[in-house]
């Protein structure tokens, strides 16, 4: 039986899974089936999925010891016989099901934990939305992936071509291969002493950079320096513990309406996106009289992996940026922003990849203390939301010829990190994802709306 280690960074994720924290992440995406298409389509796409032969990795992995999760390593057994029929089931709204209620269904779904004897992930054909249209939820382990791997999943099932019909379902196709080393003629011990030196090289520089960004830290810490760092962020009802309930909101943008903001203001798409998720949470806040004096502080992950890198696992650095919800005016707030942004940028450049990652793990391994102890939500925050920005297709993807209208991700509540926000591109639009706890932050869907009215605020501030 193949087995596989699984690295630290992810074995965390199974670290912090409990009854509240429950660590999978998901996905939404909508579809506007063909006129003149059968009635049993979603019948027979589903009848389709259960019959496929072998189910490749990572779909096929289950954990080695699923009864203690909280071990300090863990393993993935490719599993030889996978129940489809488990794993990817069929739902319906009741006729003509609108966004409102699809919103309830995909919270209940993404509120229920997994089961660690199976491999970790579920799909969803959800039925019955009114206008033709079709949802699928599909949600996996965050041990298993990260966002930028499962965008890459996704649109290997899709195709830009409405008549194919050709594209296998996910889990069906192996994954992607990196490229081989060319095979050497002996032992050429120059080049394994080479590589041994450059191993060694790389090392000492990632020791070094992370030595530099800590400095810069204590700077920060002392008042010598600007940057935002971890535990400086107030306390919010943002930040408090969570119940196992979940509420899940959506929003979509056009990208060129964004891009020609950033194009005005100065600064880039994802300055003009804190910009907007600044203003939503404000009033959010405000609309509760729970907006801290100090600024909120969000943090967004930076995906590290090289351009031609399949995905597999985790790859992820962190920025910290204050969102200036203490500024009451929309244009001085987007200004305090992108000089935080600035400075976060100007933090990382230069670190390699590793560097950064290492940097991350360090600043956040007090916050993952805290989550072991039982103590986040209770005090002080390193952070009040994480904001993150997934890159997805360009071009139009179809499912078995049903247009893909919208992808909305959705993310992990935790103990302290009540809610959060993921973004993805598609096509010429940005789709938001807005998840949360149902309790502790209750009437989440507003935020979604407090978006579109942030985006038309900002637009007229910047005329």
């Amino acid at each position: 039986m193949t087995t596989h280690r699984m690295s630290m960074l992810d074995a965390s994720f199974l670290q912090s899974e409990t009854a509240e924290n429950m660590m999978h992440v998901g996905g939404m995406t909508i579809y506007k089936i063909p006129r003149g298409t059968s009635k049993t389509f979603l019948r027979s796409v589903v009848e389709d999925f259960w019959s496929v032969p072998k189910v490749h990795p990572p779909f096929n992995y289950r954990l080695a010891n699923p009864d203690n999760l909280h071990a300090l390593r863990h393993s993935w057994i490719e599993e030889e016989d996978v129940d489809l029929t488990y794993h990817i089931r069929r739902s319906a709204l009741p006729a003509p099901g609108d966004e409102r209620e699809l919103g309830i269904l995909v919270s209940r779904l993404h509120g229920n934990p997994m089961d660690f004897h199976r491999p970790l992930w579920e799909m969803h054909f959800i039925e019955g939305l009114q206008g033709g249209r079709m949802a699928i939820y599909f949600k996996m382990h965050h041990a298993l992936i990260d966002g930028i791997t499962g965008m890459k999943m996704m649109v290997r099932s899709l195709s830009e071509d409405p008549a194919d019909t050709s594209i296998q379902p996910i889990f069906a196709t192996p994954p992607s291969k990196r490229p081989s080393r060319k095979p050497r003629d002996g032992v050429d011990f120059t080049t394994m002493l080479a590589d041994t030196i450059e191993n060694a090289r790389a090392q000492v520089g990632t020791i070094r950079d992370v030595g530099k960004a800590m400095s810069t830290v204590v700077r920060a810490v002392r008042g010598k320096d600007d940057l935002t760092i971890p535990y400086r962020a107030p306390k919010s009802i943002l930040n408090g513990r969570i119940t196992r309930g979940r509420r899940f909101a959506t929003q979509q943008m056009e990208l060129a309406q964004l891009k020609a903001l950033a194009k005005r203001s100065g600064g880039t798409l994802n300055d003009i996106v804190l910009a907007i998720c600044s203003t939503a949470i404000r009033r959010f806040l405000l609309d509760r009289n729970a907006l801290p004096d100090q600024p909120l502080i969000c943090m967004i992950p930076v995906n590290v992996r090289p351009a031609d890198d399949p995905g597999g696992g985790n790859a992820v650095g962190i920025m910290l940026a204050s969102l200036a919800t203490h500024v009451e005016d929309p244009v001085d707030r987007l200004n305090e922003i992108l000089e935080s942004t600035r400075r976060a940028k100007k933090h990382l450049q230069g670190m390699s990849r590793q560097a950064i990652m290492a940097y991350g793990a360090l600043i956040m391994t007090p916050f993952g203390i805290q989550t072991r102890l039982g103590t986040t939500g209770r005090t002080r925050p390193p952070f009040n939301v994480v904001i993150s920005n997934v890159p997805g297709p360009a071009n139009k993807l179809y499912f078995r010829g049903a247009e893909l209208l919208a992808t909305y991700p959705l993310s992990i509540p935790i103990h302290g990190q009540a809610f959060n926000i993921t973004l993805q591109s598609y096509a010429d639009t940005l789709n938001f994802g807005f998840i949360g706890c149902s309790k502790t932050v209750p009437h989440l869907q507003h935020m979604a709306v407090y978006a579109q009215d942030a985006l038309q605020e900002l637009e007229q501030a910047l005329a």
